[in-house]
């Protein structure tokens, strides 16, 4: 479940295109297109197992996670969880002290 702020509003991908958009006084077409080449290159370099640092806003990094036995809730039988790697974002001290 995803944290909601005080106001309950969660701001998706257009409202970051609209946002980038006036900042950048460009059309919300070309804001698209910059945030889609942004997540893209993040994306990417995660996929090669290479970390993504944007000082002072926080890192990307790929975590893995060892294999594991789990518990099928509605059974009650135990299964197999195989070994996996993770995107994780850890925040930047800016980010954090923004936020309190």
């Amino acid at each position: 479940m995803a944290l909601k702020s005080k106001s309950n509003k969660v701001v998706g991908k257009a409202d970051l295109i609209g946002d980038i958009a006036n900042k950048m006084e460009v059309s919300k077409k070309d804001a698209g297109l910059m945030l889609n080449a942004v997540l893209e290159s993040i994306q990417d370099h995660l996929k090669k197992g290479e970390g993504v640092r944007l000082i002072p806003f926080g890192s990307f990094e790929i975590r893995e996670r060892k294999a594991r036995l789990g518990r099928n809730p509605s059974t009650g039988k135990e299964i197999k969880i195989k070994a996996r790697k993770v995107p994780a974002f850890r925040p930047g001290k800016a980010l954090r002290e923004s936020v309190k």
